[in-house]
């Protein structure tokens, strides 16, 4: 008997998301980096350096339309296999008014594309 393929149920939606983005880090260094997913609790970053766990950063995400700078932590990293990219998983942290509605913009976006049927929800509504 074959069982079926792991599926993972997540609290948060996340969706493909391809955007620029620029991590400032504490002492003030800056590191390029693209994200990859996007969620209403955070991202997941690729960037050729890579950022220890639990490291707080400053994160600008830039989709060539429309900018926002939120404040996170890497929650885990993942290495490219050899190629140079490290990927990881940014929590946001300290989000406003002005940084959930850029967020939620994209998301809305982002479900209307899939066919989820989310474009209504506000996504901020289902932070925890």
């Amino acid at each position: 008997m074959t069982e079926a393929p792991y599926a993972v149920r997540r609290a948060h939606p996340r969706f493909s998301f391809f955007a620029e983005a620029e991590v400032t880090l504490h002492d003030g260094t800056a590191v390029r980096a693209q994200t990859a997913e996007l969620s209403s609790r955070g991202c997941y970053i690729d960037t050729l350096e890579p950022i220890p766990v639990r490291t707080k950063l400053r994160l600008r995400i830039c989709d060539g339309m429309s900018t926002c700078e939120v404040h996170g932590k890497v929650l885990y990293m993942h290495s490219g296999g050899g190629f140079g990219v490290f990927g990881m998983g940014v929590l946001f942290e300290e989000m406003g008014a002005e940084q959930h509605s850029a967020i939620d913009a994209w998301l809305r976006e982002l479900a209307g594309r899939t066919g989820k049927g989310l474009r209504n929800n506000s996504f901020s509504q289902i932070r925890g």
